[in-house]
């Protein structure tokens, strides 16, 4: 390990006696372990000198994944506190849509997926919010393969209402839905987009505390906008 982290000290890459001198092991024990990386793909040798590999490349980027990962784990775990609602971060990826975390507590439990949530987008305000940063003709792909269906008598009826409220959305507006996915909740999604993928950040509640939705939203935008600007928080998680 120290051998690795010495040569990523190195961009340029370094002879193996500098690597032995500069991690204080005796060269033939640092000449075995070099040759022992670079035979892993941890390491490759170009005359003369030790670069990182591929192996080491592939751990960094996981690494690196995992921390923005925990960084937004950690938000959502702040914001559910601060805000006192089950929160909800998810993206439009590859023709779907994932939900790729939930931050909820027993006091404030999250919506229960009592129907897949890929394929009712039309009816909770995750999946709207992410219609809504697509385009028109990336909207109705995501319609022919899942149409508008009825799951509550509050949900949307048609293709043709869904498409004119997702136009009707302004870029940056939040969307609300009252009861359309799960009777007795509201929900609220803000739109996030860094660079062309959509993303959103969503709330719950209660369909009796519909009152604290307004404000929660409002919470979660203001939150939501400092931790992007300080961290720049990447959606590919």
């Amino acid at each position: 390990m120290r051998l690795l982290e010495c040569v990523a000290d190195h961009p340029h890459g370094a002879p193996a006696k500098q690597l032995a001198r500069e991690t204080f092991l005796a060269l033939p024990t640092a000449y075995h372990l070099l040759r022992t990386l670079v035979h892993e793909g941890y390491l490759r040798r170009d005359k003369g000198l030790f670069f990182l590999g591929d192996a080491a490349e592939r751990l960094s980027s996981s690494a690196a994944q995992q921390k923005r990962r925990s960084t937004i784990v950690d938000a959502l775990a702040h914001w559910r506190d601060e805000i006192g609602v089950p929160v909800y971060y998810a993206v439009y990826r590859d023709g779907e849509i994932e939900v790729m975390c939930v931050s909820d507590t027993p006091g404030n439990p999250a919506v229960e997926e009592w129907a897949d949530f890929r394929e009712t987008a039309h009816a909770h305000a995750i999946g709207q919010c992410l219609l809504s940063q697509l385009d028109e003709d990336a909207r109705r792909d995501h319609l022919r393969r899942y149409p508008v269906q009825s799951i509550t008598p509050y949900t949307v009826r048609d293709d043709h209402t869904l498409l004119r409220r997702l136009e009707r959305t302004r870029r940056m507006e939040p969307v609300v839905e009252r009861q359309e996915y799960a009777l007795g909740t509201v929900c609220a999604a803000i739109p996030i987009t860094v660079g062309a993928t959509a993303a959103t950040m969503a709330i719950s509640l209660p369909s009796h505390q519909a009152d604290r939705l307004a404000a929660a939203t409002r919470q979660l935008q203001s939150e939501v906008g400092r931790l992007l600007g300080s961290l720049a928080i990447s959606i590919s998680i």
